[in-house]
């Protein structure tokens, strides 16, 4: 495979894509970046209906034999880590919490695999009671949404009553070693963008890991406008009336989060504090793009394989899989898939909200985070 190492996002012209696929290992794509981790969503269902990703009513959603089995999603997690190059796991929903075999998926991915870092990405909802069985099982870390702490903003945003349940979740993983527990919150404006650095200060105090994230064009409702979202610079503009940012010399290392060490602001001593009270992390995917570093593959809860986010493209893995395929015909399937990999945003170039950026059919819930 020719070393071409991913770095800051290039200009469109800068890597040209390699003419075919040439490497017999890993998930190689035609920019030279290499995928070794996997986003694999368990189910497309959610207790939750927030503004930002479903409509009021819910969707449709997958019929039940459509979603891979806990034996399917073993095997192909156990075939990306011995035969591809797959080096950490994110389970992803929907919400993961629903779905009744998730302690077996966790606990057969484990036996596997004994030092694989496993996370999952969850709204909370129901993990007070499932936290230590799902660290039990062999989960690693976790990573709650959390986009307010005021009940009624909660409610605004989720379309559901749920705020102390959250909380009491967050609670409990910490307690029961998911740490550092992370939390993800999306600002939208004129509803809890002025609550981030509450939300910020909170964090810091309990000991998670705060990261906000720039809304993106994946709502179900295709409601999204580039004009209304808080981006990565009004979000650092917010947190600066009580804090001081700088960027984390620790190496990205292709993780979304551009990660910064807060301080508080504090006029008496020249503006700052002089001692870190720890990080937080902004995820700019529309403004800041971090796609010439992308390292993730995606596979869906029905068993689709996604190069890209934002792709319109999917590639059909599990029905060969059902078809009797061996390990190495679902290899290649997925290395032709990740092979084709968009340079960005599901294009040649970066651009969500531009005028020939094209929103994806599936909405976030559908795709896997």
């Amino acid at each position: 495979m020719p070393s071409i190492r991913p770095g800051p996002e290039p200009e469109p012209d800068a890597v040209p894509p390699l003419p075919h696929r040439e490497a017999p290992d890993g998930l190689w794509d035609r920019y030279g970046r290499r995928a070794t981790d996997m986003r694999l969503s368990l189910t497309d269902r959610c207790s939750l209906r927030c503004t930002y990703c479903m409509p009021a009513k819910g969707l449709e959603w997958m019929a039940k034999q459509a979603v891979m089995t806990a034996e399917e999603i073993i095997r192909t997690v156990r075939l990306g880590v011995r035969e591809l190059g797959i080096r950490e796991l994110r389970l992803t929903g929907g919400e993961p919490l629903v779905r009744a075999d998730l302690l077996d998926v966790i606990s057969g991915i484990r036996a596997n695999h004994p030092h694989l870092p496993i996370a999952m990405t969850t709204n909370g909802v129901g993990l007070q009671t499932k936290a230590a069985p799902l660290k039990a099982a062999g989960l690693t870390r976790i990573n709650v949404s959390l986009d307010s702490l005021h009940e009624e903003t909660f409610k605004r945003l989720t379309r559901r009553p749920f705020l102390t349940q959250v909380l009491a979740g967050v609670d409990a993983a910490r307690d029961a070693g998911l740490g550092p527990v992370k939390l993800n919150a999306v600002l939208m404006r004129g509803i809890n963008d002025a609550e981030a650095p509450e939300l910020l200060r909170w964090s810091l105090q309990q000991g998670h890991e705060l990261r906000f994230i720039e809304q993106m064009p994946l709502d179900a409702d295709h409601g999204w406008s580039r004009r209304d979202m808080i981006t990565a610079a009004e979000i650092r503009e917010l947190l600066s009336t009580e804090y001081v940012l700088t960027p984390d010399p620790g190496h990205r290392d292709g993780a979304p989060a551009e990660r910064f060490q807060v301080r508080r602001r504090d006029s008496s001593r020249g503006g700052i504090t002089g001692q870190a009270l720890g990080t937080v992390g902004i995820i700019a995917s529309v403004t800041e793009p971090f796609c010439g570093d992308c390292r993730r593959t995606r596979i869906t809860a029905d068993g689709k394989i996604m190069s890209c986010l934002f792709s319109r493209h999917e590639v059909d893995f599990v029905s060969l899989m059902r078809q009797g395929a061996t390990d190495r015909e679902l290899a290649e399937r997925w290395q032709d898939a990740m092979w084709a990999k968009p340079r960005a945003h599901g294009m040649d170039r970066t651009g969500l909200g531009t005028e020939d950026f094209v929103q994806p059919d599936r909405s976030m819930s559908a795709i896997g985070g």
